[in-house]
């Protein structure tokens, strides 16, 4: 059993993530950053936390973090904006990540994309682009740190019921519903072997543990 915190608390990746982690015995918070929304991040089992990630600073963060034994990252700005995707995709996950550090919370997974590499191929032009270069700056960060990092990176996110299944890098913008990316989260905290990969998956036909050991 573990203390787990996740960034983006009522996102709806997380919404399904809690309740599976308190099924399996942690106690999770999650924090968030409207104060209406308590209600329902309290009714997956989670603790909810008011706090606004794109406003904290380095302290207040490791704060937030210390006395964890895991942080998932799974906060956003949900596109639209290139200056607030950048400062919550990019700068509030890479304090996160060195709160993490310095409060010595070593285990930490971040919810990506399937396409965050150095070369997405995304122009400068396209109103995609602030989200992929904050994303793979993020992730880079996380690779380099010292930190026991595991970065999932699915396809396009759908509202489609589990499958229970997915395949590791998959050809074209590899769909997969938001229950299967939660459930990846988290096999992907109970399996140490996923410590220091970045996992690109969709949907498929590899039952989710069998395809991330």
């Amino acid at each position: 059993m573990a203390r787990i915190l996740i960034f983006g608390g009522h996102g709806r990746v997380a919404l399904l993530l809690a309740p599976l982690l308190v099924a399996r015995g942690h106690t999770v918070t999650a924090v968030i950053r409207n104060a209406a929304h308590e209600a329902e991040v309290a009714a997956t089992g989670a603790q909810p936390l008011v706090a606004d990630v794109e406003t904290l600073d380095a302290a207040q963060l490791e704060n937030i973090v210390g006395g964890n034994d895991v942080v998932v990252w799974s906060a956003g700005a949900g596109g639209g904006d290139p200056v607030r995707t950048y400062a919550v995709d990019r700068d509030a996950a890479i304090r996160s990540m060195d709160a993490a550090s310095a409060a010595g919370v070593l285990r930490y997974v971040m919810v990506s994309w399937i396409g965050s590499r150095a070369d997405h191929g995304i122009g400068r032009d396209d109103s995609f682009f602030a989200y992929a270069d904050a994303k793979w700056a993020a992730d880079a960060h996380l690779a380099a740190s010292d930190l026991d990092w595991t970065i999932l990176a699915p396809g396009t996110l759908t509202l489609d019921p589990p499958t229970g299944r997915i395949e590791l890098d998959p050809a074209g913008r590899g769909a997969v519903p938001r229950a299967d990316v939660a459930d990846v989260i988290a096999a992907a905290i109970a399996d140490d072997a996923t410590i220091a990969r970045t996992i690109r998956f969709g949907g498929g036909d590899e039952i989710i543990g069998h395809a991330i050991a």
